[in-house]
């Protein structure tokens, strides 16, 4: 891939990290091309601000007056504090890469700040709404065998508290579905997720009705031609379920996963136990996903603290 901005050795520093991230981490495409456009951004920034190509030795010499012309100059062009928190992380990522191969400290880059934002909270679906959404995506397909995938689906979204990544990332070889499964989440973590009678059943029904061959090393879940199935395909039959019941345009797949956590707390879960299934690294996450409150804090506090 070529970089107009960049001289050739920075072009190729740039695409031996990206081939670097694909080896070690198995990140998304979608993630590594947003990795390239963030840090491509900061390096042709680099060369428009000094009148030249960006090169492995100008690296070497970023100031923290280099980083704050960068991120105004983003902010200018009327980049959200979200997005420019992401890119800085990408930039970073990039330098203490390229300094631990080239033996420097960018000390600059690795010292900026990242823009403050407020985190936008997830927005659950009430226990009647998720209930409804799976009843109401069954109506959606003429085919039965589509129908039952589509709402076996979405039953793993919301009994399991799968991304629809995840679910849609099974093979044959979890069939049928086990009482616990093991699923491989975010950063290559596994966890241990029950898996609900009801997520058993729709998944057997759809294997039942399906006309393709169930494959241990193929998908579980089918597109209507056989091929592995599109996560856009579900966000679809949501979106036309969420129009019909009426619910706001915050109903979508990831919407299940919030809704499982959210009432799972609400029935007297614990928050590290929810932290777990969900396989988040960080217990302020699974706060923020499961729409945790003031209130609800105190009440787990007063039950349990000794002092209580």
């Amino acid at each position: 891939m070529a970089h107009a901005a960049l001289s050739p050795a920075c072009a190729d520093q740039l695409e031996t990290w990206l081939t670097h991230l694909r080896a070690l981490d198995d990140s998304p495409a979608s993630t590594l091309s947003a990795y390239q456009r963030d840090v491509a951004g900061f390096l042709g920034f680099l060369a428009r601000h000094d009148g030249g190509l960006a090169s492995p030795a100008r690296l070497r010499r970023i100031t923290q007056s280099d980083m704050r012309a960068w991120m105004a100059a983003e902010r200018r062009r009327g980049l959200g504090a979200r997005s420019l928190a992401r890119a800085l992380s990408a930039v970073k990522s990039f330098f203490r890469w390229v300094g631990e191969r080239d033996g420097f400290e960018p000390t600059a880059v690795l010292a900026a700040r990242s823009p403050k934002y407020q985190r936008k909270l997830p927005r659950p679906l009430a226990e009647d709404a998720a209930l409804e959404m799976i009843a109401q995506v069954e109506l959606q397909a003429a085919d039965s065998w589509i129908a039952a995938r589509d709402v076996a689906v979405v039953t793993l979204l919301y009994g399991c508290g799968l991304r629809i990544s995840e679910a849609l990332g099974l093979t044959g070889a979890a069939a049928p579905l086990p009482e616990v499964l093991t699923i491989r989440g975010k950063g290559d973590k596994e966890r241990i997720v029950p898996v609900l009678p009801a997520a058993r059943t729709a998944v057997d029904t759809y294997l039942r009705l399906s006309p393709h061959p169930l494959e241990k090393d193929g998908p579980l879940f089918r597109g209507k031609r056989g091929g592995q199935l599109n996560p856009r395909v579900i966000a679809k039959v949501m979106e036309q379920a969420r129009m019909q019941l009426g619910l706001p345009s915050s109903a979508t797949p990831h919407a299940m996963r919030h809704s499982f956590a959210t009432h799972l707390l609400a029935a007297g879960g614990d928050l590290r136990a929810i932290q777990e299934l969900l396989g988040h690294a960080s217990l302020s996450t699974t706060q923020a996903y499961t729409a945790v409150d003031a209130t609800r804090l105190l009440e787990v506090y007063n039950a349990a603290h000794p002092k209580a």
